[in-house]
């Protein structure tokens, strides 16, 4: 049997099978788990999660159906957990649309209470690569955007001093060092007043 997790973590149980869940629960109990809500579907899952603050949420069904999946999408955005869904049944384009609502491991053939926690750790490493992965692209799209500005701001001041790239860019830096502002900042200063002069 498998050592249970070192923090007990919470669970939130989604299954409209009273009896199924119930075991379920044991089960999760049984590796140190706490199951602190059991549900019987997604209706309201974000205002749910946002209450019991749940570290990780099983679902438990014969086959998702299109509201799970935009419920689990939805949460995804912004909430997102690692989700586990157990299910009886599951074709490829299910299986595919559920991963791509957030769903971090889908385990066909329903629960198995001897593979619990190693589903469970396998859910949360994937979940954590996948956050990881936002966050870096995100970042990437930060930066992007913050590259944008700065060229549209120095655009805007060669336009309006008749100057230099050069000239253009020390001007900003002098300006944010003056203010202590980041450099993101004036340029977004000066691209809101500058726009208004053309």
């Amino acid at each position: 049997m498998n050592a249970a997790p070192h923090i007990q973590e919470r669970v939130l149980v989604i299954d409209k099978d009273a009896a199924r869940s119930a075991l379920l629960e044991q089960a999760l109990n049984d590796q140190g788990y706490e199951v602190v809500c059991r549900l019987d579907d997604t209706e309201g899952l974000i205002n749910r999660v946002e209450q019991i603050k749940p570290d990780i949420i099983i679902i438990e069904l014969d086959s998702p159906d299109r509201d799970v999946l935009e419920h689990m999408a939805t949460l995804n955005t912004h909430i997102p957990r690692p989700v586990v869904m157990f299910a009886e049944t599951g074709d490829s384009n299910t299986i595919e649309q559920a991963i791509q609502a957030g769903v971090s491991a889908y385990v066909v053939d329903g629960m198995s209470p001897d593979r619990i926690q190693s589903i469970m750790d396998v859910a949360a490493a994937r979940f954590r690569e996948f956050q990881a992965l936002r966050n870096e692209l995100d970042n990437v799209r930060n930066e992007l955007e913050d590259h944008k500005q700065l060229d549209q701001a120095k655009r805007l001041i060669m336009k309006h001093q008749n100057c230099g790239e050069e000239q253009a860019y020390q001007a900003m830096r002098k300006m944010a060092m003056d203010q202590g502002k980041p450099m993101t900042q004036i340029a977004k200063n000066i691209i809101s007043v500058l726009q208004m002069l053309d």
